[in-house]
């Protein structure tokens, strides 16, 4: 059964001219837009059912069968709709609708939705060479199509009204991931492999990993206690399996080598200085010095930082980019960074709940023409949109405001988006009478993931986003986040949390499985992981595939033995779907089995302690003066009147109102916003702040402020940090914030990894790394 649902033609559709506007410099004239919905093998529903559930018969009208098509003229119709496996949330969602109205559905059943695009265009213009020919026709198809879908994540079905009137049709049905068998594991006998052969294994695989951390692996293959101990569980070979469970925990991603390495820093008048870790040294250092204990409850040990409120309350605070999937993916790559950090507020103690989402949003300028983009880059405007649309989505649709954030634009980020995503939550000071910052995890425990299924979609996240973004990126990184569905998982592990039913909880981000169970480990001495319990999308993914996938809504918790019914019949009355996916133990390791076969052993101190420590030499030969030149209106030549260039002036991105976009965040859900992210008398001018009031019964606030200052590190990315830091803090205070309660949060976005002499310009911009840290330590130390 499919059925399609349009506008009014007498109505305003403001998803069509979104469409038009997207469209600019193609000859399309209008549009009208058709949501398709496909359910097959669900008994008792009906058209009449769908058309009362999914259709508002005030503004919209329903229509049945393959052949709908709107009462408007057009010329091409594109239907847009997700390739098979990537995750659809609005099909999601109606399959919860329509299993809580008719019962569960049948395994087989189909529910799947897309979009239909009808388009007046004039197919043989748009600067063709050739006349009106059917060539040039399919040339401007494909263009359009080509800017209104990500083939990424999407499939797109193109027939123009002629293909119609012959009879062609979108499918009645999309296929689905087809049935294969799993894939057996794969066994590398590591010691026997060369350097080159090491370097080969890890391209090969995106384990992401270099030659040093290679040959550590092969090293601890080859000593002779590990080979025996593994000769006696019959693992003679590395598996596939073990192999990318240390790519994951080896990630820059989840290690964040760079910062823990050593530096080997000389200064512009030859003096020399080892730095035993940027982080140590500057941050957690600094963190230490300037924090009262009374008020830094928890710092560097969680998902997030945690800091007192008042007496009864804590707030805690998660911020991350996720630029290299936001380059390939906008949409999907800000919804997940904006769901990602969501879960690590709700995985920090004993679980905190989200009360505001924050951005700040750094794109090429988005009139940048195509040729000045290298081949296979997303345009600037394009990346604008659909990571504005993954925030929105993912703010709007969890029911947590966006409060505060902003929007940049240089020509630095045209490659490469910053999408930097943070989220704030809140717990009381104390459950079940112990500090809600601390958790559990016992040997004995049992190892449960809740939310999302497991599917192909987020695999090598982890391992990609530490690397280079290139034509060779893969796909699988890219996600869909499910932000109805995070909710859900949300509100019931707040009610569990506070029924006492689960002792320890970590979000399954960067690494899926192997991430939050390994992590979790560490505190109880060990885990076993037995993948055949673990909920799939579909049938055949390979053991490692399950291990790593990091798919979102979903969490690993640690439930004691006698809790686990309750917590499990919780979950199912709640519509969120729990397994307990193993157990943990004091044995030192990591074990995991598949189809009742152990298919990964590893020793915990090495997945954790084992990669080696990078060396990085840092040169700084003082400030080189920036390459680059603002955007100045007017020439020498020509100097514009004061009145064309405060035009010209407001014209530019950075300094035109944004008004269009902020308006689309919700930012009064939950009714504790203050000061809005506008303000003044109309409502109007942008706030130099957020402030929100997480207790109702309290006039204490909370302030949500940023600072970035990209062009201070054309020159020193010293000034450009302590001028960052010090915009913020002049923020906080401006909001009537007390400049003595203040919790500082940074995320250094560096552009690639700073390995080596060889890297170009490497030991120059690893002195900017070494000279930003300062900065921000500096700074802070100063307030």
């Amino acid at each position: 059964m499919r059925i399609q649902i349009t506008s009014r033609t007498d109505l305003t559709d403001g998803r069509a001219e979104s469409i038009v506007s997207a469209l600019a410099g193609l000859p399309v004239r209008g549009a009208a837009v058709a949501e398709i919905t496909i359910v097959d093998g669900v008994p008792g529903c009906t058209e009449e059912y769908l058309c009362e559930l999914l259709c508002d018969p005030v503004t919209e009208r329903f229509s049945a069968g393959v052949d709908g098509a709107p009462d408007v003229p057009w010329d091409l119709l594109i239907e847009v709709a997700y390739r098979a496996g990537v995750a659809d949330p609005v099909a999601t969602s109606l399959r919860d609708a329509l299993g809580s109205e008719l019962g569960p559905l049948p395994a087989g059943a189909i529910v799947q939705t897309a979009r239909q695009v009808f388009l007046q265009v004039d197919l043989a213009a748009a600067g063709d060479a050739e006349a009106a020919t059917a060539a040039a026709g399919r040339t401007t198809a494909a263009r359009i199509a080509a800017a209104i879908h990500n083939p990424l994540i999407q499939q797109a079905t193109v027939i123009t009204a002629a293909d119609w009137a012959a009879g062609e049709r979108p499918p009645a049905i999309y296929p689905g991931v087809p049935p294969h068998e799993v894939p057996p594991v794969e066994r590398v006998d590591v010691t026997a492999l060369d350097d080159a052969a090491l370097e080969g294994l890890s391209a090969d695989r995106l384990l992401a990993l270099t030659l040093d951390e290679m040959a550590a692996i092969r090293a601890y293959y080859a000593r002779a206690q590990v080979r025996e101990q593994r000769a006696a569980l019959g693992l003679l070979e590395a598996t596939d399996v073990e192999l990318e469970l240390l790519a994951q925990t080896w990630s820059e991603h989840c290690k964040h080598k760079i910062f823990a390495a050593r530096v080997e820093y000389q200064d512009e008048h030859g003096g020399r200085e080892r730095i035993d870790g940027l982080f140590r040294t500057y941050i957690k250092a600094t963190t230490e010095a300037v924090g009262d204990p009374a008020f830094v409850k928890s710092v560097f040990d969680d998902n997030a930082g945690v800091v007192r409120f008042d007496d009864e309350t804590l707030v805690c605070f998660k911020a991350e980019t996720h630029n290299s999937p936001s380059a390939l993916d906008p949409y999907g790559g800000a919804i997940t960074g904006i769901v990602g950090v969501n879960r690590d507020v709700l995985g920090t103690g004993k679980g905190a709940r989200p009360i505001f989402n924050t951005n700040v949003l750094c794109f090429g300028y988005p009139d940048t023409p195509a040729a000045d983009l290298p081949a296979g880059l997303l345009a600037p405007r394009v990346v604008l949109a659909g990571v504005h649309h993954g925030i929105v989505d993912g703010g709007n649709q969890s029911g947590i405001p966006v409060v505060a954030g902003g929007f940049l634009f240089d020509e630095s980020y045209a490659g490469k988006p910053l999408v930097f995503c943070g989220t704030g939550g809140v717990l009381p000071a104390a459950i079940g009478g112990e500090p809600a910052w601390v958790k559990h995890v016992d040997p004995g425990d049992l190892a449960v993931m809740v939310g999302g299924r497991i599917g192909k979609d987020g695999i090598h996240g982890a391992t990609f986003s530490s690397l280079a973004l290139d034509e060779s990126s893969p796909t699988s990184a890219v996600q869909i986040g499910e932000p109805i569905t995070q909710r859900k998982m949300a509100d019931f592990l707040l009610e569990a949390r506070d029924l006492l039913l689960y002792k320890g909880i970590t979000d399954n981000g960067a690494g899926g499985l192997s991430s939050s169970l390994g992590e979790m480990a560490r505190e109880s001495g060990g885990v076993e992981i037995d993948l055949d319990a673990c909920p799939l999308k579909y049938p055949g993914l390979a053991a490692w595939e399950i291990l790593v996938s990091e798919s979102q809504e979903r969490m690993s918790l640690a439930v004691a033995p006698e809790c686990v019914d309750r917590f499990l019949a919780l979950a199912r009355r709640r519509g969120v779907e729990a397994a307990v996916v193993g157990r943990f133990t004091a044995d030192g390791t990591i074990a995991v089995r598949h189809r009742g076969e152990l298919v990964a052993s590893l020793d915990l101190d090495f997945v954790h302690n084992g990669v080696p420590e990078l060396v990085i030499p840092a040169r700084w030969t003082g400030p080189r003066g920036g390459d680059r030149s603002p955007a100045v209106p007017g020439t020498a030549a020509r100097p514009l009147a004061p009145r064309e260039a405060l035009l010209a002036l407001l014209s530019d991105p950075n300094i035109g109102n944004r008004e269009h976009l902020i308006r689309q965040y919700d930012h009064e859900v939950q009714g504790q916003s203050v000061i809005k992210p506008q303000c003044g008398p109309l409502g109007d001018g942008p706030s130099d702040g957020a402030v929100i009031k997480p207790r109702f019964d309290s006039s204490r606030g909370l302030s949500i402020t940023h600072g970035i200052c990209p062009r201070y590190g054309d020159v020193d990315t010293y000034h450009m940090a302590v001028a960052a830091v010090d915009e913020a803090v002049r923020a906080h205070v401006a909001v009537g914030g007390d400049p003595d309660q203040m919790a500082a949060l940074d995320n250094f976005c560096w552009p690639d990894p700073v390995l080596s002499e060889s890297t170009p310009d490497g030991p120059y911009k690893m002195a900017q790394l070494v000279r930003a840290c300062r900065g921000l330590a500096d700074a802070c130390r100063a307030y």
